[in-house]
């Protein structure tokens, strides 16, 4: 079973409701698990448009439910498992406001890599971008990160759709990994890396990082620096500063990643000892994590906000 992925570009409530309430009344006519993840302004409209079968719909608020692109790639594979060998129908509806460029870019990488994470699953997802309220670069994104376009009752292949592998490597190129001359640093010499969690948790605890977020930065940071010995070539090292609201941790050595992709780290690894599982968790652990590995080195950032 193939997925299909399709973007819903709209004007208005009366548009989007025109094609959501459709698509979910056939995803339950067939027996499927069908799902609503859109703004809780949309619950109430969707519900009344649904009628009595909105109560065999599983609504969920779109705020709650992306927070975080991997850890909402998490929520909706552990969906798509539990449900199987139903078919999965999704309404989902990203949030597109309040986040900064670097993170608008790695929820638009997160639309792209639903085709690659969920590609032999059969579930069928309809993402609505409203037009008249999205500034005219998530409409771009949408159109690039979909293979299919709704429109009314009609399903179209979306020519302008970019491979998920192309999609990713544009996104990193657009990358600059500047880093402050004033930034603490600690060689990573040794794989007792004891030193390097007590020197990461003091510097979080006095940038004022909470608790739980200091912890995970800790964690994601003994991962990139262990991966760094295991797989990279000294010297090695880790960086650590202040930008703005955001706490920002940069592990790297100078072996040069031959194999590494756009795709590393983000598709979700079957177990713990296939690759990629390490970065996979590195990403799950902070808010955002970067990714460069060039002639210069291979280099992992990693942010947490405070």
């Amino acid at each position: 079973m193939t997925l299909e992925h399709r973007a819903l570009i709209y004007d208005g409530a009366d548009d989007l409701l025109s094609v959501a309430v459709p698509f979910l009344t056939a995803g339950l006519e067939a027996g499927e698990a069908v799902v609503a993840v859109l703004r809780r302004a949309g619950h109430g409209p969707l519900r009344d448009a649904l009628g009595d079968r909105a109560g065999a719909v599983a609504f969920h608020a779109s705020e709650d439910f992306y927070r975080h692109p991997v850890r909402t790639l998490k929520i909706y594979q552990e969906l798509v498992k539990a449900e199987r060998p139903r078919r999965v129908r999704a309404l989902a509806e990203p949030v597109w406001s309040g986040w900064s460029a670097r993170e608008t870019l790695e929820w638009a990488r997160y639309e792209s890599l639903i085709n690659v994470a969920f590609a032999g699953s059969g579930a069928r997802a309809l993402c609505p971008y409203d037009r008249t309220a999205l500034p005219p670069e998530i409409i771009r994104h949408a159109r690039e990160t979909h293979p299919l376009l709704a429109s009314g009752d009609l399903t179209v292949r979306n020519p302008e759709y970019v491979r998920p592998a192309d999609f990713g490597a544009r996104c990193d190129r657009t990358r600059r990994f500047e880093r402050p001359r004033d930034a603490a640093y600690l060689a990573i010499d040794s794989a007792d890396l004891r030193g390097l969690r007590a020197f990461v948790g003091d510097r979080a605890a006095a940038h004022g990082l909470p608790r739980q977020a200091a912890q995970n930065l800790v964690t994601a940071a003994n991962e990139a620096a262990a991966n760094a010995l295991r797989h990279g070539a000294p010297p090695a090292g880790l960086w650590l500063w202040a930008e703005g609201p955001e706490l920002v941790c940069e592990v790297g050595d100078h072996g040069i990643w031959r194999d590494a992709d756009s795709l590393v780290g983000f598709d979700p690894p079957e177990s713990a000892l296939r690759p990629g599982f390490g970065l996979w968790t590195v990403r799950l652990l902070v808010d955002l994590m970067e990714l460069r590995a060039g002639w210069d080195g291979t280099f992992v950032r990693m942010r947490q906000r405070r």
